[in-house]
């Protein structure tokens, strides 16, 4: 099994590009399974869960061809694929394979609307709290599906087709507006989504959704309205640039100090993010190629924070590990409320192994901190976890090994790479 070897004190210089997203991208793919013709995304990002969602759309006939490197193209460019779920051939989508990875539950919606059946096995994925799908299926049943459990499976029938209606989550879902959205695209009539999630992937996935035909208006905010249309068409979109990647290098030269572009980046996807940043005493600069940020003189320290994770706009809960990471090298207490999901304090344990003083009660963390890390043996829990030891590593006396790497290359393409090439100190250790 891999590992990361990371040796500390070096500052982070130069240009990291930022890679397509992750939470944008897996929607995206699985939004083919609602047209016959051929979707082609460009700037897909070279992930684990790319990988295994491939497999799992595959399962249901979908052919998927990456197309090869152009003249002058780098590891740098995203990947273009070419989806084509002409003929599906199987609805049933086989526990195997959704427990690897919860998102590919999602199909659950546009097989529904389009084969008027589904049979889904309930998910699994990271182990940061029971994350239930009850909202997404809600959803599916509120425009019409019957709905039954059997045996772990979420069946789905719409014989007839699915129809418009008003779906109120009574709590921001951002699956489960993926989900109405898709399934709200085939069906018959006007449907109306209130309290939808507001990610800028949600307003992604619609744009592309609205090329192939779709009609729908207000992604972005608390209301979205879908009027159905028959059939959608094929369709060629690019995927946004990734928020959380941008945040998590942004926080990785902040902790390492140091002047780096993150090429690519939008500020507008992560300005709470930024702005908490810029508390701390970051310099932040968007520019006409991206986002740079800097940090002169590290012995100046950081200024301590006190943040709350929410729904977007606000601090997005896939940077809350980053930043507490960043926060035990701060000058002072700094404090951490988790609204978002239950157990994704997971980090705390292996941060508290490299010197970390944190304390928690309930949601709440509050991390003390302190004037040096030092390197030492950690294990990577979940995905935004082992990213997080990354940026500790970063900055710690000595070095450290991340074990578990697994959970990085799920959402992080080339980290080691990326980081490397700005003067840090870090190697993959195979087997």
């Amino acid at each position: 099994m891999d590992r990361i070897r990371i040796v500390g004190g070096r500052n982070l210089n130069g240009t990291i590009p930022i890679s397509g997203a992750k939470n944008a991208t897996l929607p995206l793919m699985i939004a083919s399974l609602l047209t016959e013709q051929t979707l082609i995304l460009d700037n897909v990002p070279r992930l684990a869960d790319v990988a295994l969602l491939e497999r799992i759309l595959g399962n249901h006939g979908v052919d998927i061809m990456v197309s090869g490197k152009r003249s002058g193209e780098t590891a740098d460019h995203g990947q273009t694929l070419h989806i084509s779920a002409s003929r599906i051939v199987d609805t049933t989508a086989p526990y195997e394979l959704v427990s690897k990875m919860r998102a590919s539950f999602w199909v659950l919606a546009p097989l529904v609307a389009r084969m008027g059946e589904a049979r889904v096995s309930m998910p699994g994925g990271c182990a940061i709290g029971t994350r239930p799908v009850d909202l997404l299926i809600m959803a599916i049943a509120q425009l019409g599906a019957e709905i039954e459990i059997e045996s772990g499976y979420v069946v789905a029938r719409a014989p007839h087709g699915l129809r418009g209606a008003e779906i109120v989550f009574p709590k921001v879902t951002v699956g489960g507006t993926h989900t109405a959205m898709m399934a709200a695209s085939l069906a018959r009539g006007t449907t109306v989504i209130e309290n939808a999630a507001r990610e800028p992937e949600v307003a992604d996935v619609a744009d592309c959704l609205n090329k192939m035909g779709a009609r729908i208006s207000g992604a972005g905010s608390k209301q979205i309205v879908i009027e159905g249309v028959a059939k959608l068409d094929g369709a060629r979109h690019a995927v946004l640039p990734d928020r959380i990647e941008t945040g998590t290098y942004a926080m990785a030269t902040a902790m390492a100090g140091g002047d780096v572009l993150l090429q690519n980046a939008r500020p507008e996807l992560l300005q709470a993010a930024l702005d908490v940043l810029v508390r701390t005493g970051v310099t932040v600069t968007p520019t006409n190629q991206g986002i740079r940020i800097a940090r002169n003189g590290v012995s100046h320290g950081l200024a301590p924070v006190d943040v709350t994770t929410a729904p977007f706009p606000e601090f997005p809960t896939d940077l809350q590990a980053q930043l507490m990471a960043l926060m035990t090298r701060a000058r002072g207490t700094s404090h951490i409320t988790e609204t978002i999901f239950e157990n994704r304090f997971m980090h705390v344990g292996e941060l508290t192994r490299l010197g970390a003083r944190i304390h928690l009660d309930g949601e709440r963390a509050t991390i003390e901190g302190v004037p040096q890390l030092k390197g030492a043996p950690v294990m990577a829990t979940d995905l935004r976890a082992s990213v997080s030891l990354v940026i500790a590593a970063l900055a710690a006396e000595g070095e450290t090994i991340v074990n578990r790497v697994y959970h990085l290359d799920r959402g992080f393409e080339r980290l080691e790479e990326k980081l490397g090439r700005c003067g840090a100190a870090i190697e993959r250790l195979s087997g």
